[in-house]
């Protein structure tokens, strides 16, 4: 598995179901989401934008960008549990080698910044992402169980990295049109 892949096979409307476990509030939070990740052909100068915000040279060759929306619905939200979160971002992937690179995200997965992550495949398929946020330390891992279906996992850390806040685990269907 290759980044250009990985993205191409990521490409779809997903429904996703996620279950996470807070430790640091100890609390359990299911949450349903749509996801649509579609090839990025907006205006190429957001591309460069991002690139030239990042620690990446300006000139850094990037392949098979994209965009993620997601709409979700946590049962966490105790005021109003039907309360929808959503947002969507541009990703750049910067490779170094055929299996690693860099990940640039208009919007992180555990902030709401801008973030610059590592990527690496592992001999089986398996995407691991790894972001460095100010407050915490995001790992990541996706794999295809099939053409329709992934799964995801992620851990949240400390900024120092020495105390999980956060687990999840999702699994996410390819929506196929009849």
């Amino acid at each position: 598995m290759d980044i250009e892949q990985f993205v191409a096979q990521s490409i779809g409307e997903w429904r996703s179901m996620r279950s996470g476990h807070s430790l640091a509030f100890q609390q359990f939070e299911d949450v349903l989401s749509e996801i649509s990740i579609t090839a990025f052909n907006g205006d190429p100068n957001k591309i460069s934008e991002l690139i030239k915000a990042s620690s990446e040279p300006s000139n850094s060759q990037h392949l098979s960008p994209f965009c993620m929306e997601w709409n979700a619905e946590s049962d966490w939200e105790p005021d109003d549990p039907s309360e929808v979160s959503s947002g969507s971002c541009l990703i750049v992937p910067i490779p170094s080698n055929e299996i690693s690179g860099k990940l640039l995200r208009s919007v992180g997965y555990a902030e709401a910044v801008a973030a610059e992550s590592e990527y690496r495949f592992l001999d089986d398929g398996t995407f691991i992402l790894k972001t460095h946020y100010d407050q915490s330390i995001a790992e990541e891992r996706i794999w295809f169980v099939s053409e329709h279906v992934r799964c995801r996992s992620s851990v949240l850390k400390t900024s120092a990295g020495s105390g999980i806040l956060q687990a999840s685990f999702a699994s996410e269907v390819r929506k196929i049109s009849a």
